[in-house]
């Protein structure tokens, strides 16, 4: 029997008013509900620009609380237009303490549950460990009344232990808000074999667990708020998979509801003929816990 979820990612760009950046995505979930969504999908960070190309003390007075005024908007508007909203917050926790935080609303407006961002990247350009602690909450589908969603976060993607245990959970879709893109000096070939890497993993999370993906990616240029040499070019291209990796719906790099609908149904027939799960060989996976890079051989 068929279980359909018709999903649709809003893709756009944060300009410097957190206000506008909020009302533009309270717009796309209402445009979104009248396209018939059950689920909508934002980037991460919605709100404002990415500030984690420098480390500025000052933009830690951008946190705010889980039921702050972001939820609050998205509480409003999942009620209003009866959809279940996946959203991302700068959480201030305590003080001195803030996560890269997902929160997932349900069609009554009420926090059906929120997740803390695991892996959290320090690159050039991703300063992400200055703001951030490391999630604590594990990884844990959300019930919701459009199914159980298993919510990670942008650098999460790149796991496959993060997803593996989302499947292993319950979870019946992996959704990744996520803001990646370009360094604005990288080739153009540079360019293609990053965005084609990205695509691939998330089709890989996809067969490799039976289930949906779906990554909601922001878009545009943003400069180095610190007026340093670390601006980026968010590539947007958010995407839509099947249980078996196939391509339901991608976007390109401009602003746009992104649109598809999965069966979550399928995913039993999809692991009744492809069953990776049985086939793990869970007694002989310790060296997971137990051997690092630095282990010889």
């Amino acid at each position: 029997m068929s279980q359909t979820l018709k999903i649709v990612l809003a893709q756009h760009a944060m300009g410097d008013d957190a206000q506008k950046n909020l009302e533009t995505s309270l717009e796309l979930i209402g445009q979104a509900a009248f396209a018939g969504a059950d689920l909508v999908v934002l980037p991460e960070l919605h709100r404002t620009p990415y500030f984690c190309k420098s480390q500025q003390a000052r933009f830690f007075d951008q946190a705010e609380p889980l039921d702050g005024p972001t939820f609050q908007a998205l509480s409003n508007s999942a009620k209003e237009h009866d959809v279940v909203v996946v959203g991302s917050i700068f959480e201030a926790r305590q003080a001195g303490l803030a996560s890269n935080t997902a929160i997932v609303v349900e069609k009554t407006g009420a926090m059906a549950g929120h997740y803390r961002k695991m892996h959290i990247p320090d690159d050039p350009g991703y300063n992400e460990k200055y703001y951030f602690a490391p999630g604590d909450l594990g990884f844990e589908p959300i019930d919701t009344s459009v199914g159980r969603l298993g919510v990670l976060v942008c650098w999460d993607q790149w796991f496959p232990e993060a997803a593996r245990l989302m499947a292993l959970a319950g979870a019946e879709v992996l959704i990744y808000p996520t803001a990646i893109g370009w360094d604005p000096t990288d080739t153009a070939d540079e360019q293609a074999r990053q965005l084609d890497a990205w695509r691939i993993m998330h089709q890989a999370h996809a067969i490799a667990n039976g289930l949906p993906v779906v990554a909601c990616n922001r878009i545009g240029y943003e400069h180095d708020p610190d007026g340093g040499h670390h601006p980026a070019h968010f590539w947007g291209h958010s995407l839509i998979a099947g249980q078996q990796g196939e391509l339901i719906a991608e976007a390109n790099d401009q602003a746009t509801l992104l649109m598809g609908t999965v069966d979550i149904a399928r995913t039993d027939q999809v692991r009744r003929a492809w069953p990776f799960l049985r086939d793990r060989r869970v007694d002989a996976y310790e060296g997971l816990l137990s051997r690092s890079l630095s282990d010889e051989s």
